[in-house]
């Protein structure tokens, strides 16, 4: 963006502001803005970044993919390898998307991508007919159900998704259990859950981490967590016994801003 003049900066910010904000509600309408922007900026990367992800959220797998290898170029960065695994999963080239994903250390990876990577994988997987295999994929450390981070829903439920198409369904609806404990933890520690008593069958803990545990039965009121942050003290929690707990009150559970909307500032 630095290399824009300021009014064109401004106006191609503005555009990748709103198309960060109403993609989950009007993808179309993200993806137009984010072309508008591109049509000021076609050199910068998250502009590049943003066409893609507008693509692939309104089905343009063609155009996500060479956008993405666009900003790949640009950029050297490969934040972006998951989308690029799943947009070669959309034009139907399930084989390729492998070979994509088999190309890059893993070990480079961010802990977020290379997770998002293994769910990818395990998706061409299965596209092949090789549900087997698509749950190796899947054997990862971050696979940890008894923890909670900002990956968990996503990564439990495509474990139970191959765990379906294997015919073990007692054990996929078991992660599917725990996919929808874990959103419901993350929500209540981000404050976005409901504010009166929220009883969950598992424990929400925030740890050191920014993780949140969800092994045992409790899970925070709001208000007893907003006056532990205004006592600096720990943060109280009841548990389904109506015994009482607590956390640390500076565990940190803020959510990230997104690549697109960070630049966009």
């Amino acid at each position: 963006m630095k290399t824009l003049s300021k009014d064109n900066a401004d106006n191609v910010a503005r555009h990748l502001a709103m198309a960060a904000r109403v993609i989950d509600e009007d993808p179309e309408l993200a993806h137009q803005h984010a072309l508008a922007a591109s049509r000021s900026a076609g050199r910068v990367g998250v502009v590049r970044e943003t066409v893609a992800i507008t693509a692939y959220a309104v089905g343009d797998f063609a155009l996500a993919l060479r956008e993405l290898r666009t900003h790949r170029r640009i950029t050297g960065s490969d934040d972006q390898l998951p989308l690029i695994v799943d947009s070669e999963r959309g034009v139907g080239r399930p084989d390729r998307a492998l070979e994509e994903g088999r190309a890059v250390d893993r070990s480079t990876l961010s802990v977020p991508v290379r997770v998002q990577l293994a769910i990818a994988m395990s998706g061409a997987r299965l596209d092949l007919g090789q549900a087997d295999r698509a749950l190796q994929e899947l054997e990862i450390p971050e696979a940890d159900p008894d923890r909670a981070f900002e990956w968990s829903p996503a990564l439990f439920s495509a474990r139970a998704a191959v765990l379906e198409e294997l015919g073990r369904a007692d054990e996929a609806e078991e992660w599917e259990r725990r996919a929808s404990i874990a959103a419901d933890a993350l929500d209540a520690a981000a404050g976005v859950a409901d504010r009166e008593v929220i009883v969950v069958e598992e424990i929400e803990l925030i740890d050191d981490e920014g993780g949140v545990d969800v092994a045992s039965g409790v899970i925070p009121l709001e208000e007893d967590r907003q006056d532990s942050v205004e006592s600096g003290g720990d943060e109280h929690v009841v548990d389904v016994d109506g015994e009482s707990t607590s956390v640390d009150a500076n565990a940190d559970g803020r959510d990230d801003v997104s690549s697109d909307e960070e630049d966009a500032r």
